[in-house]
């Protein structure tokens, strides 16, 4: 036999109520006193029908609106309960019940029900703040599962006395906490790219900082992005090329290949670097712009790195699925590499600190050594003329001391290279490269000091080969000396000497070397004896004169037409 039709009746405390006893023969009858536990009880059992005591609940229209109501809640996303003044729930849609993990609510406290998370703030309290302020308090809550909850409490007013019940309001936030989380984290993470200690950035080689920057971009891209096949390039901004930096799971030819910032004909890569937009590559076989980064590829995301709104590279991910990254990886990918360019620019700013730092040191050591070089050349070269032919021995001696006196100059020089390698000084403040004048041997002949301390410090940036002389004497002896085997490629001499004119010197170094490949400097046109014009006479060329004080680069063009000016004759002689 069937069993009874169950009825749901909603009758006021301790009334008496006949029609229930009636209703008992036929029905199984479940009594309840409060609308709540009605809610409750219909949306976890099955009832027949509802009975509601018109005697009791005046009201009835208002208890149906309440039902329908009721209905509405269910079906919301959010999670809604109503809580008394200890936190006992008094009704909860399921959505709730769902996350406490149970069928049914109701009766308990409402953190026991969530596993007693962990309150994150801002407001430490918020149940009691609604109940004694009246007004509506908000939460975050963390789950031992970590999961994250927002919940929002506003108190049930009643004119006639204070709150006695809470409509809290619990939206699920776990999606976004973690992804503000991992957004941070990425923050972090680009800050820490290149996050150098002063006593890091003094031990460190710019070679080994650029590898510790490659070893925490893999650890960020893998850890936080979940990255396995990337690979990065760097903008030559003269070329625009871009030049790899870092490839992991790339094919050897692809990581090798030749890409430009260009949009047409250079992968995607190149689209981004020349357009500064990013792009998202769903599916690689259908993409007219992609080019193979790794056999079996599917997918790809490529972001600009931009610094102060100018592409300075590009990072690219690839994925073995279709469709493999979101609008979420986008994001992430960007924000990670504005850091990422922040760092590669702080790197390049070190190194560039650390070459003009280099740089100034050789320049000043070599400022503090060449002159008294030359003075020890002029020396050893005065004795060596006075021993030649008395005593051999000695003379060996005196040239040892002059190539070593040279050779300490090209050390210098060459360990300032060293230390300031071109592609570590800014394009702004290299000096332009003057292929004429790289290993040019120069002797510069003048009373003052301050005009050959000049002469070392524009010629010697240049790679040329600078010695001085006092006067005409002591440069006669060194070309005498014959310490370079093809001689000097250019000699400047003022017009005026302690000892004798510049035309005479030039008339001397005649008998000594042919050509002389000399050049007059005077100051202001002033030429004492006219020593220019019967220079001229003489064969001296007739644009080898400067006037002081010279310009850097009327010197230099100077000094490259002579030398160009010899070499051809030297040529067109020994055909």
């Amino acid at each position: 036999m069937a069993g009874k039709p169950k009825i749901l009746c909603l009758c006021a405390p301790g009334g008496q109520h006949s029609v229930l006893e009636q209703l008992r023969t036929d029905y199984d009858i479940t009594e309840v006193q409060t609308p709540l536990r009605t809610f409750a009880l219909l949306k976890n059992h099955e009832f027949d029908g509802v009975y509601i005591c018109t005697d009791y609940f005046e009201d009835s229209s208002r208890i149906g609106n309440l039902l329908q109501n009721e209905r509405i809640l269910e079906g919301m996303p959010d999670g809604v309960a109503m809580l008394d003044r200890d936190n006992t729930v008094l009704w909860a849609n399921s959505c709730l019940q769902r996350w406490a993990g149970c069928d049914d609510v109701v009766g308990r406290n409402f953190y026991g029900a969530l596993n007693s998370p962990e309150i994150l703030g801002p407001d430490f309290c918020p149940f009691h703040t609604a109940l004694t302020s009246g007004r509506p308090s908000t939460s975050t809550l963390r789950t031992e599962d970590n999961q994250y909850y927002q919940v929002h409490a506003a108190p049930v007013l009643n004119p006639n006395a204070s709150p006695k019940n809470l409509i809290v309001t619990i939206r699920d936030v776990t999606e976004e906490v973690l992804q503000r989380q991992k957004l941070e984290a990425i923050h972090k993470a680009g800050i820490e790219l290149a996050d150098l200690t002063t006593e890091e950035i003094f031990n460190m080689e710019v070679s080994e900082r650029i590898e510790l920057l490659k070893s925490n971009i893999l650890h960020y891209t893998k850890d936080l992005l979940n990255f396995d096949v990337i690979e990065i390039r760097v903008l030559d901004q003269r070329t625009g090329e871009l030049v790899p930096l870092l490839s992991v799971g790339i094919d050897k030819e692809a990581a090798e290949r030749e890409l430009y910032a260009q949009s047409t004909n250079n992968g995607v890569t190149g689209f981004v670097a020349s357009t500064g937009k990013s792009y998202l590559c769903e599916d690689t076989q259908s993409d007219p712009l992609y080019l193979e980064g790794f056999k079996g590829a599917k997918s790809s995301l490529t972001v600009p790195l931009i610094l102060h709104d100018a592409v300075i590279g590009s990072f690219n991910v690839e994925s073995p699925e279709p469709r493999a990254f979101t609008e979420s990886d986008l994001q992430f990918l960007e924000i990670f590499c504005r850091d990422l360019a922040l760092a590669l620019n702080t790197l390049e700013l070190l190194s560039a600190q650390q070459a003009n730092t280099a740089q100034a040191s050789v320049e000043a050591i070599h400022s503090a050594v060449a002159l008294p070089v030359d003075e020890i050349l002029n020396d050893a070269v005065n004795v060596m003329e006075r021993y030649i032919g008395h005593d051999e021995e000695v003379v060996d001696r005196v040239r040892r001391i002059i190539q070593n006196g040279r050779d300490i100059k090209r050390v210098i020089q060459k360990v300032g290279e060293r230390m300031t390698p071109s592609k570590a000084v800014p394009a702004s403040v290299q000096a332009e490269v003057r292929p004429r004048l790289r290993g040019a041997r120069v002797l510069v002949v003048d009373e003052d000091e301050s005009v050959r301390s000049a002469a070392h410090a524009l010629l010697d940036r240049y790679g040329c080969d600078i010695e001085t002389a006092h006067d005409g004497a002591e440069a006669l002896c060194m070309v005498r000396a014959g310490l370079h085997g093809a001689g000097y490629d250019a000699i400047i001499c003022d017009v005026h000497l302690p000892d004798m004119s510049g035309n005479r010197l030039y008339q001397r170094l005649k008998d000594i070397v042919t050509p002389v490949p000399m050049i007059l400097m005077t100051g202001f046109g002033y030429d004492p004896g006219h020593s220019i014009v019967k220079a001229r006479q003489t064969g001296l060329l007739p644009n080898a004169v400067l006037y002081k004080p010279f310009r850097l680069d009327d010197l230099l063009a100077t000094v490259e037409r002579i030398i160009e000016a010899y070499a051809d004759q030297a040529q067109t002689a020994s055909q």
